[in-house]
């Protein structure tokens, strides 16, 4: 299968690479699930940047306690998706390989320890309405169709 791409690659341009990983958390039998609204009022799935050493799942479980608190239980890929963007924020286009993942189960163990963010909890259609990231849409969809 051809990993999708998402966002307009242009090749006047030079990207950074910027890994990712994301992980769709839901409640409530799967009718919600959470998103993370950053200060610019942009939704995403929680997630985000691999750092150099870690796996996409160590970057998945940073990433949870950084954003929501949560322990969470990794379960089923749902595959890689591609975006490319431009951050007005760091002035930089991105090329964003994202690996998207679902939770099979999730626990509240802390606060988040960043304050910056909001958690917001929301129905899947509202979700994928909301959402910035082409990918991140993508990744809901997939979800959504095969549970």
């Amino acid at each position: 299968m051809e990993t999708p791409s998402f966002g307009e690659k242009s090749e006047m341009l030079v990207y950074k690479k910027r890994l990712g990983a994301y992980i769709i958390i839901s409640r409530n039998n799967g009718t919600e699930i959470v998103l993370i609204q950053a200060p610019n009022g942009a939704y995403f799935l929680p997630g985000g940047e691999i750092e150099l050493g870690e796996t996409k799942e160590t970057a998945i479980h940073r990433e949870m306690i950084e954003e929501l608190g949560f322990e969470v239980v990794i379960g089923d890929y749902l595959g890689q998706a591609d975006e490319y963007f431009h951050s007005r924020h760091r002035n930089t286009d991105y090329h964003n390989p994202g690996y998207f993942f679902v939770a099979d189960s999730w626990r509240e163990i802390s606060e988040p320890l960043e304050k910056t963010n909001t958690i917001r909890w929301v129905s899947i259609d509202e979700g994928v309405n909301l959402l910035k990231r082409g990918s991140h849409k993508w990744a809901v969809h997939r979800w959504r169709d095969n549970k």
